[in-house]
């Protein structure tokens, strides 16, 4: 490809799954906690959403399914009628701009506190904590010693998932993003160190990765496949989730997406510090639909990452975090050759106006 045909590619229309998107270029999901206090997104995040529907796709931050899967105080959830209703007025302000958004299902497994969820129990894979501390009410604290699921109890956690889909889809958002990345529950199942299992969810990749399958099947039962996409974060270190053996890595995930390609699912996304690399391009080969790629965590994405990922790496579309935060004209920008407006990561995570819907358009 030449530079103008990379741009033209990036601009261009194109499907993902029953999801007709305007553009390549998708609103990474990005924890910003502008929710209220029981979980509720108003009038300010469906505004910012709204903002950003030049974006192909926006897709949300990770919400919680269930009172006892969230992660943070300030994160939107999806597990009653009044989620859901709020989520309608998202979808309808987004929708109205020509926009399409996804929101992603998050189960926090043990990366929350009682002090977050409400006083419920911690659950995950298995009774290991995870390292660091939790934002509370009352403060930091360190997360505590999980309960590690029963097999019934894992196995029920499909359900959860499918009943925010549910929602989800009455509500008028165009998908849903299963996460199973960043060290949140399902990730928390894919890796070793977190998943210390004996029953048919733990030890082998094969049984490591059956929640995920379980939770993917259902999901696209409820909902259709075409409207649903999957989040991966092979080798991404992080949250104390970690996958350190690079042949474990490869057989997880390489039997992992080979189960994906088979659904039929609307996309694949990737989040991975070298897409051009031997992991992700194995993948690639391995999964014959649409793939979303994303190299931007430990720095922000560029148009030009934009540009190689989609010549070189295989990308059919690409996520963008940060330059998606501070333009929320980011797609005018890079097409007409306009500068950007820098993001300030004090204002990420802090609540209010700040730094969430007052970055300026051209």
């Amino acid at each position: 490809m030449t530079v103008s045909a990379e741009l033209d590619t990036l601009f261009r229309p194109m499907t993902l799954g029953e999801i007709p998107v305007a553009n390549r270029v998708v609103m990474a999901p990005l924890t910003r906690l502008r929710a209220d206090q029981d979980g509720t997104p108003g009038e300010m995040v469906a505004r910012y959403y709204a903002q950003r529907a030049g974006m192909g796709l926006i897709v949300s931050e990770g919400t919680f399914p269930t009172e006892a899967s969230r992660g943070y105080l300030g994160q939107p959830g999806l597990v009653d009628a009044t989620h859901q209703a709020a989520w309608a007025a998202v979808a309808s302000a987004v929708h109205e701009r020509g926009g399409q958004i996804v929101v992603q299902l998050m189960h926090a497994g043990r990366l929350t506190h009682p002090g977050i969820n409400g006083g419920r129990e911690v659950l995950a894979p298995s009774a290991i904590a995870a390292p660091g501390t939790a934002r509370t009410e009352a403060g930091k604290e360190r997360f505590p010693i999980p309960a590690a699921l029963t097999t019934t109890e894992a196995a029920g956690v499909a359900d959860q998932f499918v009943g925010a889909a549910q929602r989800a889809v009455a509500a008028g958002l165009d998908g849903v993003e299963i996460h199973a990345a960043n060290g949140y529950l399902l990730h928390q199942f894919l890796a070793p160190n977190s998943n210390r299992r004996t029953d048919e969810y733990g030890g082998s990749p094969r049984n490591r990765i059956r929640l995920v399958e379980q939770v993917i099947d259902s999901v696209s039962d409820a909902i259709g496949p075409g409207r649903v996409g999957l989040r991966i974060s092979p080798q991404h270190d992080v949250q104390g989730t970690l996958e350190a053996d690079p042949a474990d890595v490869m057989e997880t995930y390489g039997t992992l997406v080979d189960y994906v390609s088979r659904r039929g699912l609307a996309y694949l996304s990737i989040l991975h510090r070298d897409p051009g690399g031997s992991l992700v391009q194995d993948l690639r080969r391995r999964f014959a639909g649409s793939l979303i790629m994303n190299s931007g965590f430990a720095s922000a994405t560029t148009l030009a990452d934009a540009c190689t990922m989609l010549r070189d790496a295989g990308a059919d579309a690409v996520a963008v975090g940060r330059a998606a935060i501070a333009n929320p004209d980011l797609v005018e920008r890079w097409r007409d050759g306009h500068p950007l407006n820098a993001a300030d990561p004090q204002t990420f995570y802090v609540g209010g106006a700040e730094g969430y819907i007052d970055y300026p358009h051209r």
